[in-house]
């Protein structure tokens, strides 16, 4: 008996050791896809549509420098001041877009390689409130707060990327906020970073902070690791002119755009499912245009991110069935383009992390990982429609994010996995059962993946550890990771930028 015992501790032990990346059972980059709520057909409609609406509806309120660029590649101006875009110059500009582009992370581990079908989940979202699950209380987000989520995000696995999901409401200056914005992050972790600008003037500064954390200019543009989050348009169908001037000097300075489209559907883009699509891939494609006018093969992202309103009342339900199909749809257009794409999922519309939460996020990220969405931005720790964000929400999520990878991942059928030897072993000549065939042993780490804090004891179990319950567990795995995390930066680099610029963290 002590014989097998120590075989199977040091098999517990051999089995909790990490495994090689390309050996985990969920990860990064995994190819999506299977799902497709759009026919062929149907995708050809949209885009038909889409150039419809970009010749004859345009676009309005692009700045001077914009209408420059865009006029100069092919663009119309109509009498009205509006932007038309003849479909000859999408075309020449979908060809000149770049595909297959990586969204570098200070830690090379962690780059994002946005090709074909693969899947990575981040946070996303400016909450204007931190939610606190246990008081019920919803509070103003600090720059800590910001950078508490970084950290964060640096030390979960399944969280890939981070895009600022709060607003530093303890900062009143908006350029500080903007500055404390970028080094909340990059202090916090090593993975690709998303931010935005409150005013176009704000980038320059921004850049002197940047050039100095990648060890100067020429570092930074071999490898940007912040991309710039542009909401380029107010919908339905207007330029934002601030946004786009702070884009064309992102573009300058080598900086990756995220071009996003959020209308909401019944609200700021048109209620049927179908016609919201088109209208996020219109505004996309001139957001194509303008990028590529400027700067052909600039890497941008195609945001097509719609949101849906409760037709009740008019507000957001980012939660809901068609938030999931909308993403999906509009994932499918990314793949019909060839072009790296990002929308959202993961938001839920409960106020704490509770049962809807969960029924929440799990339908909007999984089908977003299904239909193959390059970037999940929002996949953790938004509430209440967007205007909360909770450190535990964004712990649980981890774990959510883990299974729909799992159901991204899908079933390898090879050689190997269908082959009956073992059923035949085991049914004619050994115990009956494969609790310990070599087979199962060997494929409990690769095949198969475990929440870190998800429950899977039975009732006995349960009781007999003073039921645990999830919410106090996140709490208890989100502070031990605060208690150990380190600062990313060195601290030679952290008391330069300090002397430099206002940290309020």
């Amino acid at each position: 008996m002590s014989r097998r015992a120590g075989g199977r501790a040091a098999r517990v032990a051999l089995r909790a050791a990490p495994l090689a990346e390309e050996l985990r059972p969920v990860r990064a980059g995994l190819k999506g896809g299977q799902y497709a709520p759009l026919s062929d057909a149907d995708v050809a409609r949209i885009h038909a549509a889409a150039l419809d609406a970009l010749e004859t509806i345009g676009l309005a309120d692009a700045p001077p420098s914009g209408v420059a660029a865009m006029v100069a590649a092919g663009a119309r101006q109509g009498e009205d001041g509006r932007l038309y875009f003849p479909r000859a110059l999408v075309e020449d500009m979908l060809a000149k877009a770049a595909r297959n582009i990586t969204l570098p992370a200070r830690d090379p581990k962690h780059d994002l390689h946005l090709q074909e079908n693969r899947v990575h989940y981040g946070t996303a979202g400016a909450a204007v409130h931190m939610v606190d699950p246990f008081t019920k209380e919803y509070s103003d987000p600090t720059a800590q707060d910001l950078h508490d989520a970084a950290r964060l995000v640096q030390h979960l696995d399944n969280i890939h990327f981070l895009q600022r999901p709060l607003v530093c409401r303890d900062i009143a200056d908006n350029l500080e906020l903007d500055l404390n914005t970028i080094y909340a992050c990059v202090a916090g972790t090593t993975k690709h970073i998303g931010t935005s600008f409150s005013d176009p003037s704000h980038v320059a500064p921004a850049m002197e902070l940047i050039h100095m954390l990648a060890g100067g200019e020429e570092a930074w543009r071999a490898r940007p690791f912040v991309s710039n989050s542009n909401c380029f348009v107010v919908p339905p169908m207007k330029f934002a002119e601030e946004s786009c001037v702070a884009m064309e000097h992102c573009i300058r300075a080598g900086m990756p755009v995220l071009l996003l489209s959020a209308g909401q559907a019944g609200a700021t883009a048109p209620a049927p499912i179908a016609t919201a699509i088109v209208q996020a891939v219109a505004e996309c494609l001139a957001g194509v245009v303008y990028v590529n006018a400027i700067a052909p093969g600039h890497p941008a992202v195609f945001g097509t991110w719609p949101f849906v309103s409760d037709l009740r009342t008019g507000a957001m339900s980012g939660g809901s069935a068609e938030q999931a199909l909308l993403t999906a749809g509009c994932a499918q257009m990314h793949r019909f383009y060839g072009l790296p794409g990002g929308a959202a999922g993961g938001m839920a519309d409960a106020k704490l992390p509770d049962m809807q939460t969960g029924w929440e996020q799990a339908i909007t990220n999984v089908l977003a990982g299904l239909s193959g969405l390059n970037m999940v931005y929002e996949a953790a720790g938004m509430q209440a429609s967007l205007l909360g964000f909770c450190l535990e929400s964004l712990v649980l999520g981890d774990d959510l994010v883990g299974q729909a990878l799992r159901c991204v991942r899908g079933i390898e059928v090879t050689e190997d996995s269908v082959s009956i030897e073992t059923m035949r072993q085991v049914c004619l000549e050994g115990p009956g059962h494969y609790l310990g065939s070599d087979q199962t042993l060997a494929l409990m780490q690769t095949e198969y993946t475990y929440p870190v804090l998800g429950n899977r004891m039975s009732p006995k179990e349960w009781n007999e550890a003073d039921q645990p319950e999830l919410l106090p567990a996140a709490r208890m795995r989100k502070e031990a990771i605060l208690a150990e995390a380190p600062l990313q930066v060195t601290a030679e680099m952290d008391r330069a930028v300090r002397e430099r610029f206002a940290i309020h963290f």
